[in-house]
């Protein structure tokens, strides 16, 4: 019994600080109940989900988020898997595209700050494996 509360305490404390995970999580079993109704599935084996380098997840936090709001829905056994990309920037002064780790990196040709995002920000679910 004790077990269970400190866990779930830790459960709430985690969502308390990580609801953008968390909201995040909620809407991707959403999607994946709703196509698991839409294929008359019985269960989902696996979600696949891509994140972009700069789209402000944190991977260890969504991973939690999903575990817990899987246990809440239809899908409690799905295997996830979570690959991040990197951005892609290109250049408003040389035109360069090229990859990019963080917000702020200047081009690798002209050395300049001022670039547009042309991808990074997305969250995808790339698959859902349904049975």
């Amino acid at each position: 019994m004790l077990i269970f509360i400190i866990s779930k305490i830790l459960i709430e404390y985690y969502i308390l600080f990580n609801m953008h995970e968390m909201s995040v999580a909620l809407n991707i079993i959403k999607i994946a109940e709703e196509e698991l109704n839409k294929a008359n599935g019985k269960r989902i084996e696996k979600i696949h989900i891509s994140v972009g380098k700069l789209s402000g997840i944190v991977i260890d936090s969504l991973e939690f988020a999903l575990e817990v709001a899987m246990k809440e829905g239809k899908i409690p056994k799905a295997e996830i898997v979570i690959d991040q990309f990197p951005a892609r920037m290109k250049c408003l002064h040389c035109h360069e595209v090229f990859e990019a780790e963080e917000f702020y990196t200047i081009c690798p040709v002209c050395n300049k700050f001022e670039h547009e995002i042309i991808s990074g920000k997305e969250l995808l679910i790339k698959s859902l494996t349904i049975i």
